[in-house]
């Protein structure tokens, strides 16, 4: 492809309470020397930290970067007044706390061509910098954490794919669809994607992208964000009933297994019953499962390994009381 044929990219990157990673995901960005014409477009939500003001500078400091307020302040809504404003017809979308590795435009923007996909995706490489936050790395990217999807994992071959991290898409296929579904606060990527596989398109996965994703940095940060995934996975699952798969099941069953199993142990003390102390092998079984997974997972320092079974534990159950809860729906 030569210099006069790379096609112009728009990068949209929805962004709310980043003036931690922000200037690093936007240097990444301008770092990539896309060879064709590139612009960044910041869609900053109403932050309480100053993301705006960080914003604003670095749109002050290159003509390629612009700002467009997204009132709402949720993801979906920044991604679709971004590509609104987008000028050309690939749209490339990164989030504020995410680094694009080197090449990965082009890289992608050739894939594109290559498979004729509507979207192409790569490998979502948490990395860490405190042993709390590589402990959530290593949940991640292990298939006893969030491993499952072919995105969390480096050795995952290249193919179609029901999902990927992020993406790079056709700006026209976005339109097809409707775009992001506003209703989806999160899981709208997945949720899009299922859109596009069913109007034909093609979604593509190559290990070849990879980019660099901050992970919470404290446990409670984590257990929000992991409850509000399973909330929206349920609403998924919700509106449509055929994506349910044994992955998506296991975090709400061992909760409820781990629940019951309790609560028979429990009483069977109180009552002095053999049978409903067997309820204690739920929580004690589960509990050696994530003992036993931090133990033999890949190399990492020996805090970040500490860390690892509190991590999968908070992910997991956090993860499915989630799920049982759903979203909460009001009558019409």
């Amino acid at each position: 492809m030569s210099a006069r044929s790379w096609p112009g990219v728009s990068v949209v990157m929805p962004v709310l309470n980043e003036e931690r990673h922000l200037a690093a995901a936007v240097q990444r960005v301008l770092d990539q020397d896309y060879p064709g014409e590139l612009e960044v477009i910041l869609a900053v939500g109403p932050s309480r930290d100053a993301t705006h003001e960080i914003a604003a500078r670095l749109a002050a400091d290159d003509d390629r970067i612009r700002v467009v307020d997204n009132p709402a302040g949720r993801t979906p809504h920044a991604l679709n007044l971004g590509v609104a404003a987008a000028r050309h017809d690939l749209v490339v979308r990164v989030d504020g706390h995410g680094e694009l590795t080197d090449g990965y435009i082009a890289r992608a923007v050739e894939l594109l061509e290559e498979t004729g996909a509507a979207n192409v995706g790569g490998v979502m490489d948490a990395q860490g910098h405190s042993a709390f936050e590589q402990a959530v790395a290593s949940a991640y990217t292990t298939r006893l954490g969030l491993g499952g999807t072919a995105f969390h994992l480096a050795d995952s071959p290249a193919g179609e794919a029901e999902t990927v991290f992020l993406g790079v898409f056709r700006k026209e296929a976005l339109a097809a669809v409707g775009g992001f579904d506003e209703t989806m606060h999160r899981a709208q990527d997945w949720e899009l994607n299922y859109r596009l596989r069913g109007s034909g398109r093609r979604i593509w996965f190559s290990p070849e992208l990879r980019v660099t994703y901050r992970p919470r940095s404290s446990l409670r940060a984590l257990v929000q964000q992991m409850y509000d995934t399973g909330k929206w996975r349920r609403e998924v699952v919700r509106r449509h009933p055929e994506t349910a798969n044994l992955r998506y099941l296991a975090p709400p069953v061992a909760v409820t297994g781990i629940a019951v199993g309790t609560v028979a142990g429990l009483v069977g003390e109180l009552a002095g019953s053999r049978l409903l102390k067997v309820g204690f092998a739920a929580p004690l079984g589960y509990l050696a499962i994530v003992v036993v997974g931090a133990a033999t997972a890949g190399p990492m320092p020996a805090r970040a390994r500490a860390w690892l079974p509190v991590v999968l534990a908070a992910t997991h159950l956090s993860w499915g009381t989630g799920f049982l809860v759903g979203l909460r729906r009001t009558r019409p």
